[in-house]
Formats: C-alpha cells, sequence, structure tokens
C-alpha cells in the first residue's frame, strides 16, 4: 500500500466493496443452500476482516512485532476454544450439573416430554 492509497477515492471504493460483501452475505442465506450459507457466512466475514485491517487498521504498514502479538492473541484464542470446547459442548460432564431449563429443553426436543411441560420456567403454581 504506498502513499497515494489513502486519498478519499481510496476509502469510497473500499466502503464501497464492503457494502457490495455485505449484501452478497445477506442475500447468501436466503437460497438456503447451507454451502452457499456457510461461505457467505464464514467466507465473507474473511475477506472482509482482511480489507478492514489491510485499509483501515493498517497493520501491513506497522512493525512486525504487532503481526506477532495479533498472531500470538488468535493462537491464544484457538487454545482457548479447543480447550473448552469438548467440555462444554457435551450435554453432560462429571462435575457438573445441566441447568433445569436445559435439561427440559433437550427432554422436548428428545420428545421425552409433550407440550405443556415444563413451560413455567420457575414460576410457581396457581393451585
Amino acid at each position: 500500500m504506498s502513499a497515494d492509497d489513502h486519498g478519499i477515492k481510496h476509502y469510497v471504493k473500499v466502503w464501497a466493496i464492503l457494502l457490495a460483501l455485505l449484501v452478497v452475505s445477506i442475500v447468501g442465506p436466503m437460497f438456503e443452500i447451507q454451502v452457499v450459507t456457510l461461505v457467505t457466512a464464514f467466507g465473507i466475514a474473511i475477506v472482509k476482516a482482511a480489507m478492514v485491517v489491510r485499509n483501515f487498521m493498517h497493520l501491513p504498514l506497522e512493525r512486525k512485532f504487532i503481526t506477532y502479538i495479533v498472531s500470538t492473541c488468535l493462537v491464544f484464542m484457538l487454545l482457548f476454544y479447543a480447550a473448552t470446547a469438548p467440555d462444554v459442548m457435551k450435554a453432560h460432564g462429571t462435575n457438573w450439573e445441566k441447568p433445569a431449563w436445559l435439561a427440559e429443553e433437550a427432554a422436548y426436543e428428545a420428545g421425552e416430554i409433550g407440550e405443556g411441560h415444563g413451560d413455567d420456567h420457575g414460576e410457581a403454581d396457581a393451585h
């Protein structure tokens, strides 16, 4: 990126591209095709994030240590997710109990209870 890239025309062009990508990411899921939805949701989000970093945050113009800091933060974020996801995404665990309202939702979705059960979510029974 050169010094000439900081003119108003450059930023308007980047804004127009980001706006067009926003429209595509909104319209894509309307086709209700899973592959199109995933590509528009994640692929376009990555492209838009890269454009914002490159054009507005100017990270490529900064010293190399900023790249290392951002990369380190990203690695630690992914490690945190990888370490916690197996436990958090399970329906049950060794040393924890699922909240009652989550258990009711899971039972309802599994068809174990019918409609009308568990609708009060902790409200007092009116007898």
